[in-house]
This record gives structure tokens, C-alpha cells and sequence, in this order.
């Protein structure tokens, strides 16, 4: 019986035991993974729990369609940068800020409602645009391969809505730049995917720790530019967005990514989630309509 049909006679006997369902399954046919299917098998190993989830996801992810969202709104964020880089003839690691930009949110401009979201294509220099660009393709790239474009999108801009609207309440009187509202909601929402599926997988408590460190210190480093240094180049650029952006994600985060094991209690918590970034976000607006910026 020659090699090939003694294989075949062996997946069939396989194949009659559900062990495998074609020549292509058999374990002594080896095959090297190309890159693309390490990266995917490294993705399922992060995000997913159950063995055989990951080694479906592994097997048939195509990336077709592929992770649009985050791509394309990394390479507009960093398109207006360059543009605004060269418009001023400067480029520093904090600034200047685009004041004159119609992007840019004002709180005497509040009246122009596109600004609460676009301001997110604009950056304070070249660091700020960094670590934002760098945490959402980290961040952002992975949980969109997984949970998909729409979802990711939601969360994504969700974070940058609550960012203005939270600085429009907290800190009134700061101009606000940067897509950090839009980052911290993917950092919190892969905090929500943590927290969903914490017992199922490895690692959990060091995930955990390492958002929270990242975290901390990118606050940190905005609060100590909002209060102690200094503003030489305009206005002061508000923090509260991250935080605000923080909350929108880990909102909705439990609403819209998917749980791969859903349990009762976890239902109740989709509710609150649901209830509690709805109510912010309507009594955020009705703030604006109802209290006017005194200059405006």
C-alpha cells in the first residue's frame, strides 16, 4: 500500500472515530505556519478562553474583511498632524496646538456640535500623537480582529464623544485636542474583556495590572501638564477626557463586545453598563443645551 493511500485508509479510519474530517487534518501531514497565521494564532491565544474557540479562530480567520476601523483612523489622525506639522513650520514633543483649527473643541464654540468629535484628529505634538497612535494599533488592532470593526468602532467613538462631554462639565474652560478619549475607551474595553472572561484566562492578574500601569502613568503625565507646567503655547489641553473616555469604554465595553461565556450575573451587569453610560451621556447633554458658555 503506498505511503498516499496508506494515509488516506488512516484518515478515513480517523474520520469514522470524529477524530478528523479530511486528509488536510491529519497530524502527519506538518505544515509551517506562515506569519500571518502565527499573528492570528497569537491573537486567539490573548483574547480567547476556550481551546477549541482559538483553534477555530486560528484555523479560519481570513481577515477578510479585514480590521479597517483602527487603520484608517490612525491614518487620518496622522494625516491632519502632518498637515497641521507643516501648515505651522514647527514640530515639537507638546506642541503648538492648532487653536485656529474648526476641529479643535472650544468651550465658546460648543454651538458648533461637530467639534465634540472631531477634535480627535488634532494632537498636541508629536508624543501625544504617539502613544495614542501606538496603544490604539496595540490595543485597538487585536480586539477589532476579534470582536470585529463595528463593535470596535462603537467603542472607539463613544470614548471620544464622552471625552468632550466630560470636559465640557469638568473642566470648562480648557481647549481639547487628541484622540485620547478614543484610546482610553479601548484600553477600559479590553478591561471589560478581562474582567468577562478573568477566570478563563492566563495571565489575568498581570493583564490587569499592566493596562492599569499604562494607564496611570499617561494620566498622570497629563494631569502634571494641565496644572504644573507652565502653558506657554495657548490654552490648556484637558485630562478629563481621558478619564471620561476611561468610563465610556468600560461601559461599553460589557455592551457591545462579545462574552464568550455569559453567565446571569454578568446579564444584570450588561443593564447597569447599558443604564449608567446612557444617563451620563444625556444628562451631559442637556447640560450644553440648557448652560450656555458665558462668552458665547
Amino acid at each position: 500500500m503506498s505511503g498516499k493511500r496508506s494515509r488516506s485508509f488512516k484518515c478515513a479510519v480517523h474520520h469514522r472515530d470524529r477524530e478528523i474530517s479530511s486528509e488536510k487534518d491529519y497530524h502527519l501531514l506538518p505544515k509551517n505556519p506562515t506569519l500571518f497565521q502565527k499573528m492570528v494564532k497569537l491573537v486567539a491565544d490573548e483574547y480567547l478562553i476556550e481551546e477549541r474557540d482559538k483553534k477555530y479562530y486560528a484555523d479560519n480567520y481570513q481577515c477578510c474583511p479585514p480590521p479597517w476601523f483602527i487603520i484608517f483612523i490612525t491614518i487620518v489622525e496622522l494625516g491632519f498632524f502632518t498637515y497641521y506639522t507643516i501648515l505651522n513650520g514647527e514640530l515639537s514633543a507638546s506642541g503648538p496646538v492648532p487653536i485656529d483649527s474648526i476641529f479643535l473643541y472650544r468651550p465658546d464654540k460648543r454651538s458648533e456640535i461637530w467639534r465634540f468629535v472631531f477634535y480627535m484628529v488634532l494632537h498636541s505634538g508629536w508624543l501625544h500623537l504617539t502613544f495614542n497612535l501606538s496603544v490604539q494599533l496595540l490595543v485597538g488592532l487585536p480586539l477589532e480582529m476579534v470582536h470585529g470593526s463595528t463593535r470596535i468602532g462603537i467603542v472607539y467613538m463613544s470614548g471620544v464623544l464622552a471625552g468632550s462631554l466630560g470636559t465640557s462639565i469638568f473642566d470648562k474652560d480648557v481647549y481639547l485636542v487628541g484622540a485620547s478619549g478614543g484610546v482610553y475607551a479601548l484600553l477600559a474595553a479590553h478591561l471589560a474583556n478581562v474582567l468577562l472572561n478573568y477566570y478563563h484566562m492566563e495571565f489575568g492578574i498581570l493583564r490587569l495590572v499592566g493596562i492599569l500601569m499604562v494607564a496611570s502613568a499617561d494620566v498622570g503625565f497629563a494631569i502634571y501638564d494641565r496644572y504644573a507646567e507652565q502653558q506657554l503655547l495657548g490654552p490648556s489641553v484637558s485630562y478629563v477626557s481621558h478619564l471620561t473616555g476611561a468610563l465610556a469604554g468600560l461601559t461599553i465595553g460589557y455592551i457591545v463586545l462579545k462574552n464568550f461565556e455569559q453567565k446571569l450575573h454578568e446579564q444584570l451587569i450588561w443593564w447597569v453598563a447599558l443604564g449608567v453610560y446612557a444617563a451620563c451621556t444625556i444628562f451631559a447633554i442637556l447640560y450644553n443645551v440648557f448652560t450656555p458658555y458665558p462668552d458665547s
